[in-house]
């Protein structure tokens, strides 16, 4: 069982993350604070394995709360400002929700956090499906349109984003990425590559044109590769 607590001036704000943890059977939650020192206090005398954590607080920022403790639970940032999530990743939090957020990104987050997957039950197929995502890369927090994407490739300990106007540079492992993508528009066709299934322009021996970039087909891939072209 993973114990949580909500850090939130907003009210609202706990009942929408008490709400999405509601259907997540592996969660118990052992409080709410409503600011830094209310936190504090509860840090110190219970034990917490994940908070829920806004940045915008009276008195003392999240931020501040997180760089004052020495061995900080597992964090995920909830928070309105996109403009705050490069500092959060540089003090390591879990994952970073822009508010409003839904419960398919939420999950995303709890699965990437705490490696547990929700159990199968039937649930209304109302979540929208992701459509982009946010990758650190040039010192920035980039926002990758999905559709904008048509291959990715890995390069050294970096891996290029090959978008339809840029190419991002970052760090993540491609395999990081090839997990946030989705898997009936990407397929994997080479150790070093991923393409844009509806991107590819053609095919010819063991090279896959897109735009005007050839990007080679593994062997142990070919196979894989062939099946999907032969159920479209």
């Amino acid at each position: 069982m993973t114990k949580y607590l909500i850090i939130d001036d907003e009210p609202i704000a706990h009942r929408i993350i008490e709400g999405y943890c509601q259907k997540l059977p592996y969660l118990e939650k052992v409080g709410n604070c409503y600011d830094a020192f209310e936190a504090m206090q509860l840090l110190n005398q219970t034990q917490v394995d994940l908070i829920f954590l806004d940045i915008n607080m009276p008195e003392l920022s999240g931020f501040e709360l997180l760089k004052s403790m020495p061995d900080p639970p597992a964090t995920i940032v909830t928070s309105a400002y996109k403009e705050f999530a490069l500092e959060g990743y540089e003090l390591d939090i879990s994952d970073y929700l822009l508010k409003p957020f839904s419960f398919a990104r939420f999950l995303k987050a709890m699965n990437k956090t705490i490696g547990v997957k929700m159990p199968t039950t039937p649930t209304p197929s109302v979540e929208k499906r992701n459509t982009h995502f946010f990758i650190k890369g040039d010192k920035k927090i980039h926002q990758i349109k999905i559709e904008d994407i048509l291959f990715v490739e890995a390069y050294g300990n970096y891996t290029k984003i090959h978008l339809e106007e840029e190419m991002i540079l970052s760090h993540e492992k491609i395999s990081g990425l090839e997990e946030s993508l989705p898997a009936d528009e990407f397929l994997r066709v080479h150790k070093s590559f991923i393409v844009a299934t509806k991107k590819i322009k053609t095919i010819e021996g063991n090279r896959i044109s897109i735009e005007e970039h050839k990007i080679p087909i593994g062997q142990t891939y070919k196979n894989g590769l062939m099946k999907r072209i032969n159920k479209r």
